[in-house]
């Protein structure tokens, strides 16, 4: 497999070269919607009817879809195509999916951290490309998503903690920019993060670990 340190966030870099333009709005937008249940913290005072609660729904009604739109565009623009930042917006189509994929990968994480922090970590991880594997095919259902995940990400967890910790570096610098860093290391991550899913892919199927047909399958 190749270095995931390096030559993925390398290939993300030349995919972006010259054309930052529709990923770092993709990104702003991504940042500023899923902010908005943080924004009921500035106007409870004014309006008692915004509860504690009434934020936690928001922010958990949007964060499947909306994560999994913003890796439609990601997985789009990594292959070669040009996806309209409408794309972000996607994954609301396919609302009961992706927010039923939310609830059980949170779910599941946090039951494993309950255990130990360790296998929280080695859990989130196993799972954590089940968002890519229904943005690449919104039919697959929920099961088959987390399934398909363990499997490509299994043998690969390590290399994986390591991107996601290689990144730790840039979103303390893009702090120090008053944020404003962020609009470019969101889209950096995230195509990173695009590459790595199709290199899993790529690999689970050349080594028999997974088929084409199982991540080309739908639940009627």
């Amino acid at each position: 497999m190749m270095s995931i340190n390096s030559k993925l966030r390398e290939n993300a870099r030349v995919q972006l070269e010259s054309k930052w333009g529709k990923p770092v709005l993709m990104g702003f937008l991504y940042m500023v919607i899923a902010a908005i249940p943080a924004l009921f913290l500035l106007i409870r005072d004014n309006h008692p009817y915004i509860s504690p609660a009434l934020q936690i729904i928001v922010s958990v009604l949007i964060a499947g879809p909306l994560l999994v739109g913003a890796i439609m565009f990601s997985l789009r623009f990594k292959r070669g195509e040009e996806p309209g930042v409408a794309v972000l917006f996607e994954g609301f189509k396919h609302f009961g999916s992706t927010l039923g994929l939310y609830l059980w990968y949170t779910l599941w994480t946090l039951l494993w951290s309950l255990l130990l922090i360790i296998p929280g970590i080695i859990k989130s991880i196993s799972y954590s490309m089940c968002f890519y594997v229904m943005a690449d095919n919104p039919e697959i259902g929920i099961k088959n998503a987390l399934k398909m995940s363990k499997k490509i990400t299994k043998g690969y967890k390590g290399k994986i903690f390591v991107l996601y910790l290689s990144f730790v570096g840039w979103s303390y610098l893009a702090m120090l920019t008053l944020g404003i860093g962020f609009l470019w290391l969101v889209p950096y991550m995230q195509i990173s993060y695009a590459n790595l899913y199709d290199e899993l892919k790529s690999q689970s199927i050349e080594k028999s670990v997974c088929t084409f047909e199982e991540f080309t399958k739908t639940v009627g």
